[in-house]
């Protein structure tokens, strides 16, 4: 199957193909304990609820990231961008005896994602994963992108990718311990007039998915740049 087909499933059929998942669990780990809940949407099923929880996640955690750096924050921008058709969105919930607005269970944690090209290859790309505070450092984050990894694999796609700050250092090591390397398509250093050589503030990172990818098929038309997350 292409990605093309792959993307154009209904969530339903999406679900079956990629997620075997227990949609409960129960995590204990540095002092967090708790029964927390998975499920995989799409960009167009997330409840709106859900989604405006995933962006204030997303403005909470690395706002000042992107106000640090070359590209700036743009929350209209990262709205939109958050409701790219293809992609899915694994969210974390913990499941509360007091619940929160109107017996609903908040959003703790997600990854978004897409099955798409990136500069010619078949790739898996993590556009965001971000946790609350208190569930960051607990090995959540590590399940998070290991799911991730397992719809890449079952996709037979070539590598995973994503997009990090370099002044992120807890995030690059978070990457590294992970295995995901500098891409051969990250954007390197540029000489300027007068000779002053501008270093990008942001690196494109990637994890070969070896044994049991699909052949490489190069796509003229299809290259595409992530900007950081």
């Amino acid at each position: 199957m292409s990605i093309e087909t792959f993307n154009a499933l209904p969530l339903a059929e999406y679900r079956k193909k990629f997620w075997p998942h227990n949609t409960t669990f129960t995590h204990t780990r540095k002092d967090v304990s708790g029964t927390y809940s998975l499920s995989l949407e799409s960009s167009s099923t997330l409840s709106n609820h859900d989604f405006r929880a995933c962006f204030n996640l997303i403005a909470i955690t690395s706002s000042g990231d992107y106000e640090g750096s070359s590209l700036g924050w743009s929350a209209a921008k990262k709205w939109k961008e958050m409701r790219l058709p293809d992609l899915r969105y694994i969210v974390l919930k913990q499941e509360k005896d007091d619940k929160g607005r109107d017996g609903i269970s908040e959003v703790e944690g997600f990854l978004s994602f897409m099955l798409t090209y990136e500069d010619g290859y078949e790739v898996i790309y993590c556009y965001e994963i971000h946790l609350s505070p208190q569930l960051q450092g607990t090995g959540l984050g590590k399940m998070l992108m290991a799911m991730m990894k397992e719809v890449g694999k079952k996709a037979r796609v070539e590598k995973a990718m994503l997009t990090v700050f370099k002044a992120n250092k807890a995030a690059m090591r978070f990457y590294e311990r992970l295995g995901y390397e500098e891409d051969e398509y990250s954007p390197r250093p540029r000489k300027l007039r007068g000779g002053v050589v501008k270093e990008p503030d942001y690196m494109i990172l990637s994890k070969p998915l070896a044994g049991e990818s699909r052949s490489l098929k190069r796509k003229s038309g299809l290259v595409k740049k992530r900007k950081a997350r």
